[in-house]
């Protein structure tokens, strides 16, 4: 069975499903990645243990993005001391994904032989950033925490902790299924502060005289968030609206249309030649390699080369 028949079979969800858990407003996203975060991984070839990681942060990417309203691109990047020293994802305002990973392959062989594949072993001492890029018109947004947790989940919990104000949770899932295929998701719920007021608002909480009710289906939210399996959330047994209503339909649970994801670069030759023609004679001295300059893109794979004859078009194109 082909890669192709294996997900026409099993469906193509790659996908964030926005909702609300009632009665009080908690804020939720579900992301379900088949295709797109396959494609990615199986294009990079990385060892199981850097894939698996990296789509983690792919699937967490989509999951926070699409908490915010923007017109752009959000990106993840995490930045370490250990054998997997970069990874970094990102995904546009439109759904289109990517991401790529830095590593020393020795020294990651020698952490699973070991089996110690938590992130403080994997990536040591650093930082996870969070960016939203809108264009050279608006000032970027970014949030910068150090990696605090065994796992990027909890990396993230930290995150809103610390940076945001925000209780959240989230249940992340990545893993290869019986045919060979990567696949991905996640659950996240987030309670919104507390509002003063008599009357509960959108995506806030009721007044302070249901702390005790707000408390109880805040635990209970987080009980079956945590109860979802590897499977129920990065399968295609069940499908996300599926799991969703299984999860939290004692409490009230509203769905909202969901939003599709799709693996795409964005690198193009027009972008690659701009850069070159930005560049000094003796910088692209530097970068020729047996009388060429190649440039491969992180994130795709895709390489231009470029003789001499390429480069002096693209210097008179400069000088025009």
């Amino acid at each position: 069975m082909s890669t192709a028949d294996i997900f026409a079979e099993s469906g193509h969800d790659d996908l964030l499903l926005p909702f609300q858990v009632d009665p009080f407003g908690l804020r939720g996203r579900m992301v379900r990645l088949n295709s797109a975060v396959h494609t990615i991984l199986d294009r990079h070839g990385y060892p199981d243990a850097v894939s698996k990681l990296l789509g983690e942060v792919m699937t967490i990417t989509v999951c926070l993005a699409g908490a915010l309203k923007y017109e752009g691109v959000f990106s993840l990047q995490i930045k370490g001391d250990g054998p997997v020293r970069t990874m970094v994802a990102d995904v546009t305002s439109e759904g289109q994904l990517r991401g790529y990973a830095a590593f020393d392959e020795d020294a990651v062989a020698a952490l699973v032989e070991k089996g110690e594949l938590t992130v403080p072993r994997l990536v040591g001492g650093g930082y996870i950033a969070f960016t939203v890029d809108q264009g050279a018109d608006t000032e970027r947004y970014q949030g910068i925490v150090p990696l605090a947790g065994q796992t990027l989940a909890e990396c993230t919990h930290a995150y809103f902790r610390q940076s945001e104000q925000l209780e959240t949770g989230l249940n992340v899932a990545v893993r290869k299924d019986e045919f060979g295929i990567w696949r991905a998701g996640a659950l996240m719920l987030q309670r919104m502060p507390l509002d003063g007021g008599d009357a509960p608002e959108p995506g806030k909480a009721r007044a302070i005289h249901d702390m005790d009710a707000y408390e109880d289906a805040w635990r209970t939210a987080m009980v079956m968030l945590s109860s979802a399996t590897p499977e129920e959330i990065a399968g295609t047994r069940i499908a996300p609206d599926r799991l969703l209503f299984r999860l939290f339909h004692e409490s009230g649970i509203r769905a909202y249309p969901a939003h599709p994801v799709t693996e795409r670069c964005r690198c193009s030759q027009d972008r690659v030649e701009s850069v070159l023609k930005s560049l000094s004679d003796g910088e692209l001295l530097d970068m020729t390699v047996d009388g060429l300059v190649f440039v491969v893109c992180e994130f795709c794979k895709s390489r231009w080369d470029y003789d001499e004859a390429g480069l002096q078009t693209l210097r008179a194109d400069a000088g025009d």
